[in-house]
């Protein structure tokens, strides 16, 4: 099938198809006329690293995830620690927003939020608000 196709039956938009081709995740075989030509196991894996990407993995996890969907012999700890690595990476990272959102919730709570020139929240992102 074409590049279309391949487009309409992954998901996927045809220049992500390209880029994952050039990057070299993916490898089509091409036609008489040099086209690129997908089989549906190609459809499978650009289905396989569509929904990869969206869990949040980087391009290089998707290469080892996509080199373990492969072979048969895999074990499936290597799979389960990877996903547990970057389940940890997102922990983090909530944890990380959630400290955030819990300081500017502080600032603007703290905010009179009326005509008078002094702002908690300025002071609070000069830093001058520690210094006192």
């Amino acid at each position: 099938m074409n590049i279309g196709t391949a487009s309409e039956k992954s998901g996927l938009p045809a220049k992500t198809i390209r880029y994952y081709e050039d990057i070299g995740l993916i490898r089509s075989d091409r036609a008489g006329n040099g086209y690129r030509d997908y089989s549906m196991a190609d459809v499978h894996r650009l289905r396989f690293l569509q929904r990869s990407r969206s869990l949040g993995f980087s391009v290089e996890e998707c290469r080892q995830l996509l080199s373990l969907y492969s072979d048969k012999e895999r074990a499936s700890a290597d799979v389960k620690a990877i996903a547990k690595t970057k389940l940890g990476e997102i922990d983090r990272k909530l944890a990380e927003l959630t400290e955030l959102r819990n300081a500017l919730r502080h600032l603007v709570q703290t905010c009179h939020g009326d005509d008078r020139p002094d702002c908690p929240i300025i002071e609070g992102l000069s830093g001058r608000a520690r210094e006192q």
